[in-house]
């Protein structure tokens, strides 16, 4: 899978864009706050109709702008691909594959498959646990659109049993039907992301080996308010009725795969309590190379890979890794300058340079 064209109309500070990109790596080189990462953000969008930089979609419309336009061209094995995605100042989105519209975010994620890492994926280290569920429920939705449907009823029953919590006089008869509907929902989520952890040990096993050069062994281990993960189901029925009581005090649902996490341990240790930095940013590092060959297990292709200014917080070995890696993947990287990528590149790689929204090369 790789991205044979963008187009950028009115999108941050591009007012006009339009670029073919090649297949393995592709350079885009400038000042900060010159808009390199902006191209990145509207590549992701176009995954996961969402920015990983912010919640609010009107930011991404240039500023004397109404609409901002994002276009990728997809090759894809089995079928070329083209999204369209159209961003309006109310909030509201559209977007089309291939011409028919999407009525629902469920039917485009899986659609283009994207990895990015950016120095702001430490947090999934260092941070809160919600920060970990938001990796697991990223990368399980773009593989698995019953884990994005039952993520998203789970949710939403969430949130109405947490409303009748709230409420003065609490029907305890509708409490039981949101717990049987919690448990059944939360059942597929929680197996879905052990099965992946599973997946991550297994194969981040030798690329955190290579990374330290044989000196870190990383494991995950999946952290729940469920021990019995035999009978995951009747254990979260069981354990929503024993804190029934908490929870009417409290107004809020204090148990679940909502409120779930996972440990990363090097040599047996917590990396998030115990880790260097940079050791944690080895394990993120590994943690994302992971996810890319995944993809590729699951679906067959790779992904692109988009790197955010990441190279210049890398040691050498740590750079030797990530760009002795992408030779069989499309990349995307944005940089300032390219002295620690020019024994990697060959004829295939593509430069640009950027400035103020305008891009050369």
């Amino acid at each position: 899978m790789y991205i044979k064209s963008l187009q950028l109309l009115n999108y941050r500070n591009y007012k006009s864009l339009a670029i073919n990109l090649g297949t393995n790596v592709n350079v885009f080189m400038g000042d900060n706050a010159q808009g390199k990462t902006n191209i990145l953000e509207a590549i992701y969008y176009c995954g996961f109709a969402k920015s990983h930089k912010t919640n609010r979609d009107k930011e991404l419309i240039e500023w004397n702008s109404n609409i901002a336009f994002i276009r990728v061209d997809i090759h894809k094995s089995n079928l070329d691909k083209k999204i369209d995605v159209k961003i309006l100042k109310d909030g509201k989105k559209a977007i089309t594959v291939n011409s028919i519209k999407i009525n629902k975010i469920g039917e485009l994620i899986g659609t283009f498959n994207v990895v990015m890492f950016s120095p702001e994926d430490l947090r999934i280290v260092k941070e809160s646990p919600s920060i970990r569920r938001k990796f697991m429920d990223m990368e399980l939705s773009q593989l698995n659109s019953r884990y994005y449907s039952n993520l998203v009823q789970y949710n939403k029953v969430l949130n109405e049993r947490n409303i009748v919590l709230k409420n003065k006089n609490i029907d305890e008869y509708i409490l039981d039907i949101y717990d049987m509907q919690l448990a059944e929902y939360g059942e597929y989520i929680i197996k879905s992301r052990i099965n992946y952890l599973e997946k991550l040990n297994r194969i981040s096993k030798n690329i955190h080996k290579d990374i330290t050069l044989g000196r870190e062994e990383i494991n995950f281990k999946y952290v729940s308010t469920i021990k019995d993960f035999n009978n995951i189901k009747e254990s979260l029925i069981k354990l929503l009725e024993l804190n029934r009581k908490k929870d009417i005090e409290k107004k809020v649902t204090s148990i679940g795969p909502h409120r779930d996490d996972f440990n990363i341990f090097l040599n047996g240790i917590d990396a998030k309590s115990f880790g260097s930095q940079g050791q944690q940013r080895t394990a993120v590092l590994t943690i994302k190379f992971a996810s890319l060959r995944i993809i590729k297990e699951i679906t067959g292709e790779y992904p692109v890979l988009l790197l955010d200014d990441v190279l210049s917080e890398l040691d050498f070995n740590r750079k030797r890794y990530v760009l002795t890696s992408i030779k069989n993947l499309q990349t995307i990287i944005t940089c300032t300058g390219i002295e620690d990528l020019t024994n990697y590149l060959d004829d295939q790689s593509k430069i640009f340079r950027v400035i103020d929204g305008v891009i050369q090369g």
